[in-house]
């Protein structure tokens, strides 16, 4: 084999190996033998109790190991929380829908966790519908044919493009699970023949898997109407992380829990404390104790020291491997590597609460409506970053479609969400977090203004006068609730360099110290944190 091929066999290998296997095998997990004593000595502490933190501490309890979970916000669940205002109107910070399996009949399966009962997923009444400027569709929960056939209606040349990009994402599903259940034994002499779908898109991006199969830009729009799920348009996106989870949207459905994310988030604190663990709030990590580089435990803002065996960290892997550590030089080679990794655009949000069923007045009976602008999708990431809400695109969530009692009765519930960067706030910044909010206030008023004319022009007539409570999140917002650098909802950008295999490792070179969560393997999305929680705390019962 020739040296040049050499690069693309060692990282088909890092890719193998990198895959880690779907259904977790609980018993070959070693049990704790805590006594659960009330002392300050934990088997593990983590630091967040956003989704992934919270899932990985409800591993280590399932396993009778002692937990400590803390969290720096008045409540659990990062981003999957809610809050209220008045007029009796609960707003949720950050879910639209996501994927969730079956059991006997009902889908309230989270996955890794059969005893977790008590959170029943409701479906939307269909995916999602998408307007673009001469299209306006609705896509249908499971039904891949339905959608191939819907979209050939519409562009009847590409008929066989449409069927072979749908084929290539359900391809790439199926040889990813061919390798998850192989656990890294696979012959690579036929890697092409035996994975053919993923030999072909590990090495690119969206953009460039679809046009191997689709040459009307419109349709490739179309098709990708969801990639602000993802963080990148299609031509700085890699593959992986579009075609995997928006096949499984196409073909599984999309659910949103009866009573919120926050039941997500309970459920996971209430599983933690049933088997023994703590869950504190309104407590700061502020430092990550360690000896010889190796971690013991860590140190909150009031001064208390809790110690550990293994300490994970839930928080945004910037300030944990650099605020939360003091290691000198040490770190220098991975602090070099993530100065190269891009983060992700941050939201502005719009929380409606309105006086009437404006929604069943006017007719609407989607749940997720996604509004285009235009169709270069380059573009629009570029208005994106500059917080340009001029003709933006934005997303409508409108819940009390999804099940009966999601408002107030007779009144609606609904959220706007328009992607944005965070340097057009960064002039607000100083004084924003001084308490001289005045200017800032303006700007946000302005935006939210023309977000909620724009959707009373196109959706929903009336919507203004119909306004009872308002509520409006900025980039600024969400660096005060979660510390993310830069506001970052995803964490690290998607791109080819860091996904997959590739993605920010949970482990890191300081011993006992893990990383769960959005900045690391898989990414982000509910559905990924939980998984890297449960990922975290697989290699670290490798080493236990």
């Amino acid at each position: 084999m020739s040296a040049k091929l050499l690069p693309r066999r060692d990282f088909i290998k890092s890719l193998i190996a990198g895959i880690p296997a779907f259904a977790l095998d609980w018993n070959s997990f070693p049990m704790g033998k805590s006594s659960h004593s009330d002392n300050d000595q934990f088997d593990a502490v983590i630091i967040g109790s956003g989704l992934g933190g919270l899932s990985c501490a409800a591993a280590f309890a399932r396993q009778n190991f002692k937990v400590l979970v803390l969290e720096q916000h008045s409540k659990s669940g990062g981003y999957a929380t809610t809050f209220k205002r008045p007029g009796g109107f609960v707003f949720d910070v950050s879910l639209h829908s996501t994927v969730v399996e079956e059991r006997d009949g009902i889908r309230n399966l989270i996955s890794g966790f059969p005893e977790i009962t008590e959170v029943e997923f409701a479906e939307h009444p269909d995916l999602y519908r998408a307007i673009f400027p001469d299209h306006d569709l609705t896509i249908a929960n499971r039904d891949i044919p339905g959608y191939i056939a819907q979209l050939a209606k519409l562009f009847p040349e590409e008929k066989e493009g449409i069927q072979g990009i749908l084929e290539d994402m359900e391809g790439l599903s199926r040889d990813v699970g061919k390798i998850s259940a192989a656990q890294g034994e696979v012959d690579m002499s036929t890697f092409p023949k035996e994975y053919p779908y993923l030999f072909k898109m590990f090495s690119k991006t969206w953009g460039q898997a679809m046009d191997m199969r689709i040459k009307d830009p419109k349709l490739k729009a179309i098709i990708s109407a969801q990639w602000g799920y993802y963080g990148l348009p299609p031509s700085q996106l890699a593959s992986f992380y579009y075609a995997m989870p928006a096949y499984s949207y196409l073909a599984e459905g999309g659910y949103y829990p009866v009573g919120k994310s926050q039941k997500i988030s309970d459920a996971f604190v209430r599983f933690i404390t049933k088997k023994g663990g703590k869950v504190l709030t309104r407590t700061r990590v502020e430092k990550i104790l360690t000896k010889d580089h190796a971690a013991y435990g860590v140190q909150t803002a009031d001064g208390q020291e809790f110690r550990a065996k293994v300490v994970v960290s839930n928080a945004n892997a910037i300030d944990t491997l650099g605020k939360m550590l003091d290691e000198g030089d040490y770190l220098n080679s991975l602090h070099t590597r993530m100065d190269k990794l891009s983060i992700s655009f941050s939201s502005f949000l719009v929380f409606l609460g309105l006086n009437k069923d404006l929604v069943k007045e006017v007719g609407i009976k989607d749940s997720e409506i996604f509004f285009y602008s235009g169709y270069d999708m380059d573009a629009a990431y570029e208005k994106i970053l500059k917080a340009d809400v001029t003709d933006p695109a934005f997303g409508l969530s409108i819940y009390d479609n999804v099940y009966k009692g999601y408002s107030p009765e007779g009144k609606n519930t609904l959220g706007i969400i328009a992607l944005q960067g965070y340097d057009h706030w960064e002039k607000y910044a100083s004084d924003y977090w001084k308490g001289k909010k005045d200017a800032y206030k303006k700007e946000k008023k302005r935006m939210a203004d023309s977000l909620i004319q724009k959707i009373e022009d196109t959706l929903l007539p009336g919507l203004s006068a119909a306004v009872e409570v308002i509520e409006i999140g900025t980039p600024l917002t969400n660096i005060r609730y979660t510390s993310h650098p830069r506001g970052a909802i995803y964490g690290w950008n998607q791109t080819l360099d860091n996904t997959g295999p590739r993605r920010f490792p949970a482990k890191t070179p300081i011993k006992n110290l893990y990383l769960s969560g959005a900045w690391t393997f898989p990414g982000h999305g509910y559905g990924a944190v939980l998984g890297s929680g449960l990922m975290c705390f697989s290699e670290i019962m490798k080493s236990w």
